[in-house]
């Protein structure tokens, strides 16, 4: 079953050239909320989803100069080490805070909840967020915020890190599939504000999954 997600990232375009109007962009891409197992054709569908939307007309982020030339974006490749079963742990107590992005804004999130997991034997830890003002919106009600840095970051994927879009698990357990991890807006244009991943969610650990770096 294909189940959407919505990436949110903010633009700024010139009216009349006189305004900045800021716009909220919603990326509908492929990844399988419920999914509970690694499944390389989920991952490759990802990655074709993806690449169309890119390709396109209407959601791309992509500069004209960029969109031009685009066949598609660099990925690692399908990896079931980095599909995890994580613990997830709600923390309920946390106050709202504003996040830093790549512009001037600051969003207001708080921390939902942990998820504990481990990848070769070793132990990690996130933070998952959820966006305020979001939230208050039915169809997001349900929607987390996982960005996260790791030790490919500003080698092999995106220096400002990458997400993955979750939903608040009903139980303890919750399945993350770093295959479907992406770049944020900011990644392909200097005119997106984007959301910084908080320290505390750098993983030491290089996560070969995922989309990379666009641009070397």
């Amino acid at each position: 079953m294909v189940v959407r997600k919505f990436v949110f990232c903010y633009f700024y375009q010139k009216l009349n050239m006189k305004k900045a109007v800021i716009f909220l962009i919603f990326l509908i891409c492929v990844p399988s909320f419920a999914q509970q197992q690694f499944s390389k054709d989920s991952v490759l569908a990802f990655q074709k989803k993806l690449n169309a939307e890119f390709a396109g007309d209407t959601e791309s982020p992509l500069t004209a100069d960029d969109k031009k030339n685009f066949k598609s974006l660099d990925f690692f490749a399908p990896d079931a080490t980095f599909f995890v079963t994580a613990k997830f742990v709600r923390t309920p107590k946390e106050k709202i805070f504003e996040m830093p992005t790549s512009g001037t804004r600051k969003p207001k999130y708080v921390k939902y909840g942990v998820v504990l997991f481990s990848i070769d034997g070793k132990q990690f830890k996130l933070n998952v967020y959820q966006n305020i003002e979001l939230s208050k919106q039915a169809e997001f009600k349900d929607y987390l915020f996982l960005p996260f840095t790791d030790l490919t970051s500003g080698v092999e994927s995106y220096g400002g890190g990458r997400y993955i879009d979750m939903k608040i698990p009903k139980s303890n357990t919750i399945s993350i599939d770093f295959n479907q991890a992406y770049n944020p807006y900011c990644a392909y244009n200097h005119k997106y504000s984007c959301p910084i991943p908080p320290q505390e969610n750098d993983l030491e650990i290089a996560i070969k999954a995922g989309v990379k770096k666009f641009h070397d």
